[in-house]
């Protein structure tokens, strides 16, 4: 994309679009005549993974900006919570029962993206992995809103399709697990995290430890159904054992249901505020 700036010099597309056009020969055939950019074989080399990254890092910075985001909710949670129509399709009894926070999820979103569209979407955008399960059930909340909701993908041999209800244009693929956890975070005004496995802990633990190290600025941090996460996490071991502080324990708050969540959020800002 030109601009003023830089509209002095021959931009990018103009030369990918001459060097399509050269006459075909030993030497324009030849991987080492093609244009950098344009050459896949060399941008996947070994020596260009910091290259990947800064990529990785900026395109969808840039694309967020271009759209206007400046805040988003971010939701955590398992791919394979199925809607509660479908619960009975869950692998075990207890996944089925997990199910209810597939629309505690969805109404959730609903309602943070309901106050986005107060701020022309700019804040409290919902953010998910863009897969199935808690993170379709965010994406969809969103749309039943008539609003807009970010999809981080991610390369998987087992999920590579996002859900139907992300925003298209605002769907990332991710190769690098580490950029896109940045990207979840960078904007985060809310974390919420329902229940999940591990990659669901990885990112609620990443989180915590950013908030906790004050390497990130402390948000509502909601973890949906109690007895899940203290069935899994004895929270009040690690403060016993001197491992983190009684304090670290205030880092996050409990809930269970979407309203109870929204008016955490809400309080949280008028705070802030005041």
């Amino acid at each position: 994309m030109n601009n003023d700036r830089n509209s002095l010099f021959r931009d990018a597309q103009a030369d990918r679009s001459s060097a399509a056009q050269v006459p075909d020969t030993p030497q324009t055939r030849a991987p080492a005549y093609r244009l950098a950019f344009t050459d896949d074989d060399f941008m996947l080399r070994d020596e260009l993974r910091p290259v990947r990254l800064q990529l990785e890092l900026l395109k969808p910075e840039m694309i967020l900006n271009e759209r206007g985001v400046q805040s988003t909710v971010v939701l955590f949670g398992g791919s394979r919570i199925p809607e509660p129509s479908h619960k009975e399709t869950a692998s075990t009894p207890e996944l089925a029962n997990l199910s209810r926070y597939y629309d505690e999820a969805r109404k959730f979103s609903r309602l943070m993206t309901e106050k986005s569209m107060s701020t022309y979407g700019r804040d409290y955008v919902i953010a998910t992995g863009g897969g199935p399960g808690v993170m379709e059930a965010g994406n969809r909340g969103a749309a039943d809103a008539g609003g807009a909701s970010i999809g981080f993908n991610i390369v998987l041999p087992h999920e590579q399709a996002p859900n139907a209800y992300v925003t298209p244009g605002l769907c990332f693929n991710f190769h690098y697990f580490a950029i896109r956890k940045m990207h979840f975070l960078m904007r985060a005004r809310a974390v919420c995290v329902f229940p999940g496995g591990f990659g669901t802990l990885d990112e609620t633990f990443e989180a915590l430890t950013l908030i906790q190290t004050d390497r990130m600025k402390r948000v509502p941090f909601l973890l949906f159904g109690e007895e899940f996460w203290r069935r899994i996490i004895n929270w009040d071991a690690l403060a016993e054992a001197g491992t983190i502080s009684d304090e670290d324990l205030d880092l996050f708050r409990f809930v269970e249901t979407a309203d109870e969540a929204f008016a955490i959020i809400e309080g949280w800002d008028s705070d802030a505020e005041a």
